[in-house]
């Protein structure tokens, strides 16, 4: 089924015929320009049709997109969902008690593998897992362009499906202007990281090239919670009168000690810093990504893109379970092609879309010092196939939008030859359809609505019940695989937008039910990944309200919020048998808001604080008064100086300025509640050179 998909739109491109141009001089002059005056569009197309698809910006969605000045404002290389916070129904922490290492990020309260990812639409969740550790490509947001954040389920995208939300990234554009960048920082906790990037913009012969190294290095706040990252990202292209050809590769290596463990509130308010895992549970990973995308300008109407991928990652990790140290390894690669075909008539825009991969992983383990003979080894198989289509129509001030995806995912599980087990394998089929309308009332205000449903099936940790190998000692238990069934959401939402010169304001209400929501039970697998199951039936509800204004030319402010109300109708209780009714999911603050201002007071001086509140939640989904994550308000600021005519700049940011002694998460055990701190008061400065 996946050669068809990849032989279409390859074949597409290659039989329309580009109409005859005029000949030397006069011709290589018309190709520059025409050149440069589409380079930016066509280099887009995917990323536009994965993001509002046919609407763009105005389609009916609660979403907030940000922009590349709102990531260099931002970020000070820290993980990126830590550089997310901030935004709406975002919660974000790290294990370290730092900015560097694993950190990971919740979207109304659902955690990160039922959030779809993609970078230039190029799926990143892993198939297996559904989640991507964004610690194995340290600073990855010094190439970002731009990252749009879909609340809901949003439109249809590549690669794992869209359920709490999707995340997409555009890096750094290859047509513009040169430039080069360096950075140097140096920070708390003995924190430091440098970075340098050039871009060549788009050269005399249709050539243009980016490329950034950057390597940071952190003690963490914890103890021994240190990490050691390196990363690259290089983007070449040709742009020609309509064409564009782009190969991007991207590649990051981590090194840190695991601390992967809360600690409950007793210990900590004895000493902030303890990690329960010892200094010889070290982590080494590295993951690449080579992609290779061609963009043709069919029409003056028409557009087709297609993407060619290949994600690999490999590394290994320590596990003290007593006495032994276990040293687990993953192994994956994973090939697959994205396309999108674009196409605008009067009143009407078209996107059609498909992806396909293959993907397989190694699971083995050694128990030190052994680390020749394998006490285990088995691989995973996973292929997905999907196409979507995107349809807006307009009429008179309504704008109609229709979104369908049919996707199918097969997973095959190989035991180890020593198991006397058999093989496994498992299928899922999706049809998932979205809709709405977005109106407008005035040029200036929009109010949409739209209703969508989203199935997804579990990860192989869901049906593995938290177990890396499969044998005769826990197949039984474990049963079959289809015993964590898929999960689907029926997600509506109905907002109103108002955007002037000054202000930009949006406003929506939700609604997302769930059916056998897959939720996590606020426990961890010996490997220290969280366990989750079914759950009948459960719903999230709320407001979320994001705005911005101009004040004066010199003073912005900002300020998001988002109420909500979430419940499990019934749940059972592993460890005590016991059943809740009517009970809020866990991590799922029924308050989140961040209030920002922004002076500049000069061209040379400009300054910024933030302020964040997380309100409480629970820790399990018992609704037990023990176990709640207490509330956590915190405060960071900046200050920036621009000098040398505005190419270099000084920064000097200090994070947790309230030194709020709260938490970023946690879990229950029992009635002890567990917690990972928040960092402590820290200052970071940087110096950024431009050329």
């Amino acid at each position: 089924m996946i050669a068809p998909l990849l032989v279409v739109p390859l074949l597409s491109a290659l039989l329309l015929q580009q109409p005859p141009v005029a000949t030397g001089q006069a011709r290589d002059s018309a190709s520059r320009a025409a050149a440069a005056g589409v380079a930016r569009r066509l280099e887009g197309v995917t990323v536009t049709a994965i993001r509002g698809g046919a609407v763009g910006e105005g389609a009916p969605l609660s979403q907030r997109t940000l922009s590349k000045a709102e990531i260099e404002q931002r970020s000070f290389g820290q993980e990126v969902p830590l550089l997310l916070q901030g935004t709406p129904s975002v919660t974000s922490y790290a294990e370290t008690g730092n900015y560097w290492g694993y950190s990971y990020t919740r979207l109304r309260g659902i955690d990160q593998s039922r959030i779809n990812l993609t970078i230039d639409g190029i799926p990143l969740n892993d198939p297996e897992d559904q989640v991507l550790y964004f610690a194995d490509l340290p600073d990855l947001a010094s190439s970002i362009e731009s990252v749009q954040i879909q609340r809901g389920v949003g439109t249809s995208s590549a690669g794992t499906a869209s359920f709490a939300g999707s995340i997409n990234f555009e890096t750094a554009p290859l047509a513009g202007g040169r430039e080069a960048e360096l950075q140097v920082e140096g920070g708390s906790f003995g924190s430091k990281r440098a970075s340098a990037e050039y871009r060549s913009g788009l050269l005399a012969n249709g050539l243009a090239f980016y490329g950034r190294l950057s390597d940071l290095q952190s003690n963490g706040y914890r103890y021994h919670s240190g990490v050691l990252g390196r990363s690259g990202l290089l983007s070449v292209g040709y742009f020609g009168a309509r064409d564009v050809f782009k190969v991007m590769a991207t590649a990051g290596l981590l090194h840190d000690t695991l601390s992967y463990l809360a600690v409950p509130e007793t210990e900590l308010t004895r000493d902030r810093r303890i990690n329960p895992l010892q200094p010889t549970e070290l982590d080494r990973f590295g993951e690449q990504l080579v992609s290779a995308a061609y963009t043709r300008s069919l029409s003056t109407t028409s557009s087709l893109s297609t993407t060619l991928y290949r994600i690999a990652a490999s590394g290994n990790y320590d596990v003290a379970i007593d006495p032994d140290l276990w040293n687990y390894h993953l192994d994956f690669v994973w090939y697959g092609l994205t396309s999108a075909w674009s196409w605008q008539g009067e009143g009407m825009r078209v996107n059609v879309g498909v992806n396909a991969n293959r993907y397989a992983r190694d699971h083995y383990a050694f128990v030190r010092p052994d680390v020749a003979d394998p006490q285990y080894f088995n691989t995973g198989h996973k292929g997905d196939v999907s196409g979507f289509a995107k349809v807006a129509y307009d009429l008179g001030r309504a704008t109609l939008f229709g979104d369908v995806q049919a996707r199918r995912a097969e997973f095959r599980y190989v035991p180890d030859a020593r198991a006397d087990i058999g093989a496994r394998s498992i299928s899922w089929t999706f049809l998932n359809p979205r809709g709405g309308i977005t109106y407008r009332l005035t040029p200036a205000l929009t109010v949409y609505g739209s209703y969508g449903v989203t199935s997804r099936e579990p990860a192989r940790g869901d049906m593995f019940a938290g177990f890396d190998n499969l044998d005769t000692s826990n197949v039984a238990f474990v049963g079959d695989l289809s015993r964590v069934r898929p999960e689907t959401v029926h997600d509506a939402e109905a907002g109103v937008t108002l955007a002037t010169d000054v202000a930009r304001l949006q406003a929506n209400l939700f609604s997302m039910d769930f059916r056998n929501e897959i939720d996590p039970i606020g426990a961890l697998s010996y490997q220290g990944l969280p366990l989750r199951k079914n759950v009948h039936a459960s719903y999230r509800r709320g407001v979320e309200m994001d705005g911005r204004v101009r004040l004066t030319t010199s003073v912005t402010v900002s300020a998001n919020a988002t109420l909500m109300q979430a419940r499990i109708a019934d749940y059972t209780d592993d460890a005590s048998g016991a059943s809740f009714h009517d009970v809020p999911p866990l991590l799922t603050p029924r308050v989140l808001s961040a209030q920002r201002l922004e002076w500049r007071p000069t061209a040379a001086l400009s300054f910024w604080g933030e302020g964040r509140y997380n309100g409480r939640s629970q820790l399990d989904n018992t609704g037990s008064p023990a176990l709640i994550l207490p509330e956590a308000y915190v405060v960071d600021a900046s200050a920036v100086w621009r000098f040398a005519s505005g190419r270099h700049a000084l920064e000097l940011r200090g994070n947790n300025l309230s030194n709020s002694k709260r938490y970023g998460s946690g879990y229950g055990s029992g009635d002890t509640p567990y917690f990972f701190v928040l960092p402590p008061r820290n200052v970071f400065v940087t110096l950024k050179l431009g050329f």
